[in-house]
């Protein structure tokens, strides 16, 4: 009996970072070979035989070295007791918006270091503090200052990396100015 190896056609992806209007594509090539091939976009392992598959990237929430992951016990002392600014990020791993702007935010965190603390809280693991602080959609940034959120400072959903920079310039000088 004769192999049948199925070679499947390239797909176009929209690139959703792009901030023009036009819908920016790009081909990604799928399976090219016959061997069995299982992906998990919601855990942080890649099952897969295929040698060709390799760079498929995992879709999880990770934290990278500038951004502190916390939890409601770690809050206080974090956020509200901080000596400079900080801005939180409420997330889930189950969520597609944060896991858009994941890479987006560790850039961010790394960019701003010397002058603003980024943390992150999973919004499953923290029912709590999710409910105190009014979360209702996700990713949720809010920025804290001197123990307090900042008036007008939140902001829902995702967000490109010019728009965030944007919101965090105007955030850091409003604080400053005050």
């Amino acid at each position: 009996m004769a192999s049948v190896h199925l070679l499947l056609p390239t797909l176009p992806l929209r690139t959703l970072a792009s901030t023009s209007s036009a819908s920016s594509y790009s081909a990604a090539p799928l399976l090219h070979c016959s061997i069995p091939t299982r992906l998990s976009f919601y855990s942080s392992q890649r099952r897969t035989t295929c040698p060709k598959l390799r760079y498929f990237r995992q879709f999880t929430v990770t934290c990278g070295t500038a951004i502190t992951e916390i939890n409601e016990t770690q809050f206080n002392d974090t956020v509200l007791k901080a000596n400079r600014p900080v801005l939180v990020e409420f997330v889930a791993n189950w969520c597609g918006p944060c896991r858009l702007i994941s890479l987006t935010m560790e850039s961010l965190a790394q960019e701003y270091e010397d002058r603003l603390t980024v943390t992150k809280v999973d919004h499953d693991a923290n029912p709590r503090l999710i409910e105190e602080c009014k979360v209702y959609e996700l990713p949720t940034l809010i920025h804290f200052k001197n123990g307090q959120e900042v008036p007008e400072s939140r902001r829902e959903g995702a967000i490109t990396k010019v728009k965030l920079k944007d919101y965090v310039d105007a955030l850091l000088e409003s604080i400053s100015v005050s």
